[in-house]
């Protein structure tokens, strides 16, 4: 800039006998009051990089008066983790290169680190010497925070999310898909990019009860435990239950509809196998404090405990197992590890019931990756305990040696009765080739390929030769 702009820095020109002094001293008097009563730190240094101007904003800002800091260093408001920048920035400026909105940080005489946005401009003689450097810098401290906060509830909305073992979906007026979670690529073969703006309906066996589906939640707010059949893009089918509901923006405007998917189909092959019914139900989801405090739940939490979510909230997420020590050791294992898989445990409902739960865990974090909590959520085996128990009790109840084997010829299961005419302990069968155990290994062999070709073999005649 020029001495015969409009600038605060002809104080510092007139002190350097620069400027005529007469013509002078209306102007600075003038600019002098502008600078003045700017919310913006005004300050002009030196080439160097001394402070000769400070304003009133600038000590609000800063925290120095002008006495304090004139004939000082700028470096005394720099950032100990960015020694260079401030060098680097009167470089720049000794090129002529002026600075626009850079985003920093510098720290105040109280040590307080704050957020600020600098404009950065040389001055120069009217003779075109290079003579300092004008700086205007606005605290953006409390909207970087506003930010901050508004990155870390993204975060967390996502990483809650992607921690889900359901596929989740978002739906538009129209019927389009808006977003999926990783289960949902995992279980209909298609990756995000492909899935987007694509039509809900497409990705199952029955797209019109698709279409019906989501058109229900639009008109009755939700729909519970809708059944589906998603179609993977190599064949595969899985049978789901839908629970969905409309989402809002901030006026109460519905956006559209977010579906979340239980997989029954291991639920439905076990049903066929134990002859039992395994119910679905919606999976309890918690988050946890490094205090072990709950600090959010679902509807199934409050289900499979019978407590209100008011007071859920801050109590120890301890209390509500019948082993509290083990819970206690379960979370404080995810902070140590990042995660657990698995992991037993039994909830204690407030009338009584017990029901058994694998627990599925990560940290979740904020946008600088500082971890702020645990994730948990918890699949009901309740039902398949009971349903593997009643199996293997008829199982283990058979006279008659009972064996699995896999498409490969590897056992899979025994009973006691095989482990007893082998003479072989279950341990040791399990993942063996079947027809290892028998006279003719290959004739035993040619026999479970007849079952896999024809599907069954009746009065099949072997001789187990016991070891």
């Amino acid at each position: 800039m020029q001495v015969d702009s409009q600038d605060f820095n002809l104080k510092y020109l007139a002190a350097q006998g620069l400027t005529d002094s007469a013509a002078s001293d209306g102007r600075l008097s003038l600019l002098a009051a502008i600078v003045d009563s700017s919310d913006d730190a005004i300050f002009s240094t030196t080439p160097e990089g001394t402070i000769i101007s400070w304003n009133g904003s600038a000590e609000r800002i800063y925290g120095y008066t002008e006495n304090e800091v004139s004939g000082k260093s700028f470096l005394v408001i720099g950032h100990p983790d960015r020694p260079e920048e401030m060098t680097e920035i009167l470089t720049r400026i000794s090129l002529g290169v002026r600075i626009e909105h850079f985003e920093t940080f510098r720290i105040r005489k109280d040590g307080q680190v704050i957020s600020v946005s600098l404009s950065i401009s040389p001055i120069y003689a009217i003779s075109g010497t290079y003579v300092g450097a004008s700086f205007i810098a606005r605290d953006v401290t409390e909207r970087r925070q506003v930010e901050e906060k508004a990155r870390s509830a993204s975060q967390y909305a996502r990483e809650l999310i992607e921690a889900s073992l359901d596929p989740l979906v978002t739906i538009s007026a129209e019927g389009k898909i808006t977003d999926v979670n990783e289960a949902t690529i995992n279980i209909t073969g298609v990756s995000r990019e492909s899935l987007i703006a694509t039509d809900f309906s497409d990705y199952f066996t029955e797209p019109d009860k698709a279409r019906e589906g989501y058109k229900q939640v639009f008109e009755k707010g939700f729909v519970t435990d809708y059944p589906l059949t998603i179609r993977h893009s190599e064949g595969r089918l899985t049978d789901v239950l839908y629970n969905a509901s409309i989402y809002r923006d901030s006026r109460g405007n519905v956006l559209g509809v977010f579906a979340a998917a239980r997989d029954v189909t291991t639920q439905k092959q076990a049903s066929q196998y134990a002859r039992s019914l395994i119910e679905a139900s919606l999976d309890p989801l918690v988050t946890i404090s490094p205090e072990g405090k709950i600090t959010d739940v679902n509807e199934a939490t409050i289900r499979i405990t019978g407590v209100a979510r008011e007071r859920l909230i801050a109590t120890d997420f301890s209390d509500y197992f019948t082993e509290p020590q083990m819970a206690r050791e379960g979370y404080k294992q995810v902070f140590e590890r990042g995660y657990v898989t698995d992991y037993p445990l039994t909830i204690r409902h407030h009338e009584g019931r017990l029901s058994d739960v694998l627990y599925n865990a990560s940290v979740y974090r904020d946008a600088r990756g500082n971890v702020l909590g645990v994730f948990a959520a918890a699949r009901d085996v309740t039902a398949q305990k009971q349903a593997s128990q009643y199996a293997r009790s008829l199982i283990e109840a058979s006279l008659d040696p009972l064996v699995t084997i896999s498409a490969e010829g590897k056992i899979t299961d025994v009973n006691e009765a095989t482990a007893k005419i082998t003479g072989v302990s279950r341990e040791r069968l399990i993942a063996t080739d079947f027809s290892d155990y028998f006279t003719e290994p290959e004739k035993a062999r040619e026999g479970y390929k007849q079952v896999f070709e024809k599907g069954f073999v009746t009065d099949y005649p072997l001789t187990i030769d016991r070891y």
